[in-house]
């Protein structure tokens, strides 16, 4: 590999690990789709694309006259029911119906024996829904953040 490659890779990764040692996730690309008129400042005037980003939002310097480093829109996440019963963590007691089960904002399914019947949905974000898609969910509902 050439060297500025090297270079140029070695300052993604350190960039990426300082923003992961300091707790501030990265934006995706999706978040960082925003119109140049909805963009919120979140940086400060020359503020430079690793600085902003390692402050955990978007920098993107193509439209003149509007904030380069900008805060990101919020995660999507979706409330889905893992079909792994294994996973599942109890959300109500034995004996309880679908209907009752439902009430409590939670999965039902009756099935297989010896694993909560009634459990909690699991929260995943937009972003990695296809990978855990693979996995095997069932009855997506949308979630607030």
């Amino acid at each position: 590999m050439d060297l500025k490659v090297i270079c140029a890779l070695s300052a993604i990764l350190v960039v990426a690990l300082s923003t992961v040692a300091e707790g501030k996730m990265l934006p995706t690309k999706c978040q960082c789709k925003l119109a140049p008129r909805e963009r919120r400042n979140c940086g400060y005037p020359g503020i430079s694309a690793a600085e902003c980003r390692k402050a955990g939002c978007c920098f993107n310097a193509s439209v003149p006259g509007v904030p380069w480093c900008f805060a990101p829109k919020p995660r999507r996440v979706r409330k889905v029911c893992p079909n792994d019963s294994y996973a599942r963590i109890n959300c109500g007691f034995p004996g309880i119906t679908a209907k009752d089960c439902e009430r409590r904002g939670c999965c039902f399914r009756a099935y297989p024996a010896g694993v909560p019947w009634c459990f909690y949905h699991r929260t995943v974000e937009e972003e990695r829904m296809q990978s855990f898609l693979t996995q095997g969910v069932s009855r997506e509902e949308e979630a607030k953040p």
